[in-house]
This record gives structure tokens, sequence and C-alpha cells, in this order.
């Protein structure tokens, strides 16, 4: 759920100043879904909360109690949306889809919150969306050359209607109709009149699970979202797959021919929360081998292990463990940070990085010091930590990082710069390290990073996973990008973000 650049007349691309920067990718959105329950609502709400840091500025939710759907949607945090006895009491009904968004601010997002819900002939539908649509300019403007009339900035909302002009009878047959249509990756979760419906891309790029609560089923981004409801997880929704959760069955679908699956490697690195299981793999422990690998790859003489927290920590302590070098938390992050009233000035603005993390002191006063950080995309706020690390007394620091270069942007759901803005598409390791101001910078090999997702390594034939930020080979088709429709990833970053 992109908004594209063409939209800027509708939704604003401007960041408060004030914004931490946050030299990270976001993830694009988390999506869950339960029927079956007498407490949707309630639960799908707490299934929002484990998915938040999937999608921060906005959540929304759709019940439904078998005569009518309700709906609540909002900008800001689950917990800001849903938290109130009057807000959870109106959402009746045993169905329910909730979604968290990351996006842009500014007064006029609110109706490009999900689940996007349309009334048709045969019924209410509500969807929730993680992901990025292709071609979603190309088919907008195709729709509204026939007549469509779009609420929403949203690419998912090509979806919407796309079913409303499918011939087919049930609704099921409308939504493969339409996700015939559609290109890019995705993880739909739908709420009809009388089933849950999800979805996901024929490459698995995005992830989506199937799990269970009594009699109850769910659709959910990642089984965090399971746990903290007590539900049990099932199984992987399979790549390509429809499945519909109705009168307490799922039935499955394969509209699509079968393809070598390409699930996004970077959520093993950075974007699912480290106790999720992701495509069969425990996350916390993918990092830690990452970690590990890293050093064995990019050894560093120093005297401690340093996480850039939090992303940093699962990664540092495979490090740590791999080279015998004392790991200790010599930057501690400020779990509360948000966003301030505050006027930042030319003198206030670069203390914005305090607000996030500060230096242990005695940790790293007169130490040599090896950060271990998942990634960088700008290097701003890199930068700033390698600077506060040397003023708070480090004699040396040394960056590892816990994945290869990112120097490519990403099409698929993943909030990147253009590439003129990534670091790594523009200077080596040996200037980039110069430009951060460290005494030696390592990334993690690609193979590196394929075997410690316990691969043998990257088959450049048959690559595993989509690694496009990495290597540039997107495998699936960019044809808005290619027809000059996006002339740059996105428009929601500024210079401030990152």
């Amino acid at each position: 759920m992109i908004t594209h650049p063409f939209q800027a007349a509708f939704d604003s691309d401007h960041v408060d100043d004030d914004t931490v920067d946050d030299d990270h990718l976001k993830e694009e959105c988390g999506v869950f879904g339960i029927i079956g329950d007498p407490e949707a609502a309630a639960h799908t709400a707490l299934g929002m909360h484990a998915l938040q840091h999937r999608g921060q500025e906005a959540a929304g939710m759709v019940s439904f109690d078998g005569q009518q759907f309700y709906s609540h949607r909002g900008l800001g945090h689950v917990s800001e949306n849903f938290n109130s006895d009057a807000v959870m009491e109106r959402l009746k009904g045993h169905a329910a889809v909730g979604h968290t968004r990351y996006s842009t601010t500014g007064e006029t997002i609110l109706r490009n919150v999900q689940p996007l819900f349309a009334e048709y002939e045969f019924g209410g539908f509500a969807i929730g969306h993680n992901g990025n649509l292709t071609n979603a300019l190309t088919l907008r403007k195709e729709l509204q050359h026939r007549g469509c009339l779009f609420q929403s900035t949203s690419d998912t909302e090509v979806v919407t209607h796309l079913i409303a002009r499918s011939e087919a009878t049930t609704i099921e047959d409308r939504f493969v109709d339409a996700l015939r249509q559609i290109e890019g990756a995705y993880s739909f979760v739908c709420l009809t009149d009388n089933a849950i419906i999800g979805a996901r891309d024929p490459l698995g790029v995005r992830p989506l699970v199937l799990g269970k609560l009594d009699g109850a089923h769910i659709l959910c981004s990642e089984t965090c979202a399971l746990d903290i409801i007590g539900a049990e997880f099932v199984r992987d929704i399979e790549p390509g797959e429809v499945v519909v959760l109705s009168n307490g069955e799922v039935r499955s679908l394969h509209p699509f021919p079968k393809h070598s699956p390409r699930f996004c490697i970077f959520e093993y690195i950075y974007f699912a929360r480290p106790d999720s299981t992701a495509d069969g793999h425990n996350v916390y422990e993918v990092r830690k081998r990452i970690g590990a690998e890293l050093s064995k790859e990019s050894p560093a003489d120093v005297d401690v292990v340093v996480p850039v927290p939090d992303s940093g920590v699962p990664a540092a302590l495979g490090f740590a463990a791999a080279s015998g070098i004392p790991f200790e938390y010599g930057i501690i992050r400020n779990h509360y940070v948000g966003r301030t009233f505050i006027q930042p000035t030319d003198k206030t603005r670069h203390l914005g990085v305090k607000r996030k993390h500060n230096p242990n002191r005695e940790i790293l006063d007169g130490k040599r010091v090896v950060l271990v950080d998942d990634s960088i995309v700008r290097g701003t706020t890199s930068t700033k930590i390698v600077d506060m690390v040397r003023q708070a007394g480090a004699t040396e620091v040394h960056l590892r990082i816990s994945s290869p270069p990112t120097a490519h942007p990403c099409f698929f759901g993943i909030d990147t710069p253009s590439r003129d803005k990534l670091l790594a598409a523009q200077f080596d390791t040996p200037a980039m390290a110069k430009m951060l101001g460290v005494d030696s910078l390592a990334f993690i090999s690609i193979d590196g990073l394929y075997r410690a997702v316990n691969e043998p390594g990257r088959n450049a034939e048959k690559p595993q996973y989509c690694d496009a930020c990495f290597t540039g080979e997107y495998p699936l088709p960019l044809t808005d990008h290619n027809a000059g429709s996006m002339p740059k990833q996105l428009s929601l970053l500024n210079e401030e973000r990152r």
C-alpha cells in the first residue's frame, strides 16, 4: 500500500523536522484477520499490537456481526486508536480484519488507512494489504479511463475496482480474477459477509501465516501475532495460495502456476520481530547466525562488541559468541521516543539522535569498540552514532553490518529512498568508512547471509530469496517504474527521515 509520486497533490510528503533520524528501511504494513471468534475485535487489536513494528503511522479495523460491518480507523499507533471501551464495543461481531500501516503524515492521509471497505451488489468487502503492486498506476489509469472513481491514493484500491468489474459469479472467483491482473508482492487479508479470504503473491515475497484459536481461524503477517492471543500456528500460506476461511473450515485454492519462492530475505535481517518464525526459521536464531558468520568473514581486534539497539542485538550476540569478545550494551535506547512539539533549530537539530540513543560511557571509555547494526541506508544516523561513541571515549570504532550493502531500492513494499540516496549505491566500502568516521567497515557477504539462513549459498541462476535490494536482480516485473510512472521509488521520504 504505497502512496506513489504522482499523488503528491493528495498526500503530503512532509515529515516533521523533529522526527528522529532512523537509518533503517521501513516495512510497509501488517495484516491480521480472524473469523469464528466472539471476541474477534479484541483479539484483532491484540494481534495488531504485536504487528505494530510493521507499520506505525496508522491503524484500522473492520468487523462483521452477520448483519452489519463496523469500522474504526485512525492515524497513530494501535494503542492510540483502540484504547477505549467505546471503540471496542462498537466493533461487534465474530469476524474482523485489522491493519497497521507505515506511510506519510498529513491530514488527508486518513482516507488511505486500511482496511479499505467497498459495498458491492453481492455484499460488503474489507481488504488489508502488505506489499506493493508494481503495475498499480498502469491499472489505475486504465480503470479511470473506464469511469472508475478512486477514493484513496493507495494501490490497494485498484483491487477493489478490479473485483467490481469482474464478471465472475462468486466473490472468491472475482478476487482471483483481480489477482490475475496485478503484479508485485502482496499479502492480502479480506473480510466478506461470510468468510475471510487471504492471498499471498506467487513468489511469496511478503509473509502470511495461518493460525487457530479454539474454533476460530486466523490469518496474519507474523507468528508473534498468534502468540499474543494464545493461538496455535498451523502453517505458512504457500506462495500463490488463496485461502478461504468460512464455517470453521479452511479451503485452499491454487490459481497460479508454481514458481520458485523468493521470500524477502530482509525479513530475517530486520523486518520480522525476532520472536517470530518466518518461512520455517526462528528469526532470532537466524540473526545470531548472521552475526556469527559476519564475525568469521570480517573479524575485528577490539575489546567489546556493542549492538546498535534494538535491531542490532541478536547479530551482535552472535558476533560476540563466535569471536569470544565480550558483548556489552554500550548504547542504551530510549523506547519512549515520539514526536515532539519542540521546534528544532540548527543548534538543537543534531541532538535528535540522543533522544533515541545514549552512550553508556562506563562501557565505551578507553575501549576499542565494534558496533554491530543491521543495515546502512543513507548513513546519517550511523554517522551520528559513531561520533557519539567516540565522544564517549572509545579509542577505536569499527562497524559491522549484518546485511550486504543496500545499493538498490525495493519496489515490493519496503520504504526505501531512490538509488541516488542510498550510500552503498554511490560509494565503495572504504569511501563509506571514511564518510562514517569509522576505523573499519564491513558488510556480510551475500553468500554469508545465505549460509546464515541455512542455505549453502546464493545460486546465481536460482536464488532462494528476494535479495534485489542487494543485487539489483528484481524477481517481479516493474511495469510502472519501467514506464516512467515511478521516477522515484517513493515520495514518502525526505532528508530528515534517514
